[in-house]
């Protein structure tokens, strides 16, 4: 019979394959050789992992001590070359933006649950909740030479921030771990989703002249 913790675990994986897959889609859109392909897709499917597991001061961070998330981003890579390459830019743009999104609503809600889990409070849980969904997506456009997502007008980083919320606020009614990471997961990729569909932006600064602030 499948348990919470399996569930959970199950949920963990999904997301490292997703995410791996969108840095295997922005590598191929960028023409990147194979090593460059892999170095992509991991950062992206655990560095946000890695900083939660760092700022949170746990030792060895998780890929270290469970390889097989190495396995599962190797093997992604693997079966992802030969597919991305039989789609058009237009697919792999609209796949990269609903594989990001899950994704996204997936490691916001294993990272703020993490961070439950070892007794942060749950502002820390929202805060940890972001920084592992947003994190490798960072790091990922970075290395790829463009503006990071949540750095622009996206509803990106506030999707986030609104499923940690609803993710501590199910945990501390309920004292339950996996219908909080259910509610602040589907919260997360709901809002992320409308934001795709609608074009929701958040609001800017970039119109404002310097002289008319004053």
């Amino acid at each position: 019979m499948l348990t919470p913790d399996d569930f959970i675990r199950a949920l963990d994986w999904m997301g490292t394959v997703v995410f791996a897959l969108s840095g295997v889609l922005i590598a191929r859109r960028l023409q990147m050789d194979g090593f460059g392909l892999l170095v992509l897709a991991s950062v992206t499917a655990i560095g946000g992992g890695t900083i939660r597991d760092l700022v949170l001061g746990i030792r060895p961070v998780f890929w270290v001590t469970q390889s097989h998330y190495l396995v599962l981003i190797v093997v992604t890579c693997a079966l992802a070359i030969p597919l991305a390459r039989l789609l058009s830019r237009a697919k792999v743009a609209w796949l990269l933006l609903h594989a990001d999104a899950l994704g996204l609503a997936t490691f916001t809600a294993i990272g703020a649950n993490k961070a439950l889990s070892v007794g942060a409070p749950a502002i820390v849980a929202v805060g940890m909740g972001v920084l592992t969904g947003v994190g490798g997506g960072v790091i990922r456009d970075v290395l790829a030479r463009e503006v990071p997502m949540v750095l622009c007008r996206e509803v990106y980083a506030t999707a986030c921030i609104a499923g940690g919320i609803v993710l501590t606020a199910v945990h501390a009614w309920t004292g339950q771990s996996l219908p909080a990471m259910l509610g602040g997961m589907l919260t997360t990729w709901l809002i992320r989703l409308a934001a795709l569909r609608w074009h929701w932006h958040l609001p800017t600064f970039g119109g404002l002249d310097p002289d008319e602030s004053r």
